[in-house]
């Protein structure tokens, strides 16, 4: 599957989320790839809050994973990879256990753990706009 989502802004993010729920029902995995300021955490926090996450929602980038528990019991699991030097580093936290726990893995900066992913997952690219708050979001199943 490849879908492109075009000129989507901040305020448009919970009506993606919700279509990216409905388009991702059988993968646990989805990464996020974009620049830094692209929108890839306001993304998944729409992707929380649609999942029943009442909590706070907010980056990982010191503790590498944060977990949610929704209202109705699921949980889902938030990583930042940004400060992973080497997929070694990845190991050592046990990042196999949550990606083999059948709840929904969220990862930003996925790069340095790729080959640890099972297949298949989600990549969702965001490419934010130049000269606007619009983004293109692309989806694509990898196999």
């Amino acid at each position: 599957m490849k879908k492109v989502f075009n000129d989507i802004t901040l305020s448009e993010m919970p009506d993606l989320a919700k279509q990216i729920l409905l388009l991702a029902t059988d993968m646990d995995i989805l990464k996020f790839e974009g620049d830094l300021g692209a929108g890839k955490t306001t993304l998944i926090k729409a992707l929380c809050r649609q999942s029943g996450i009442e909590q706070n929602i907010q980056s990982p980038t010191f503790s590498i994973v944060n977990v949610y528990e929704s209202v109705g019991g699921h949980v889902i699991y938030h990583f930042d990879c940004y400060r992973l030097k080497n997929v070694n580093e990845a190991y050592d936290f046990g990042m196999e256990e949550y990606l083999d726990s059948g709840n929904k893995c969220f990862i930003e900066w996925p790069q340095v753990i790729d080959e640890l992913l099972p297949r298949p997952h989600l990549l969702i690219e965001i490419v934010s706009g130049h000269n606007s708050d619009a983004r293109s979001i692309t989806l694509k199943t990898i196999i």
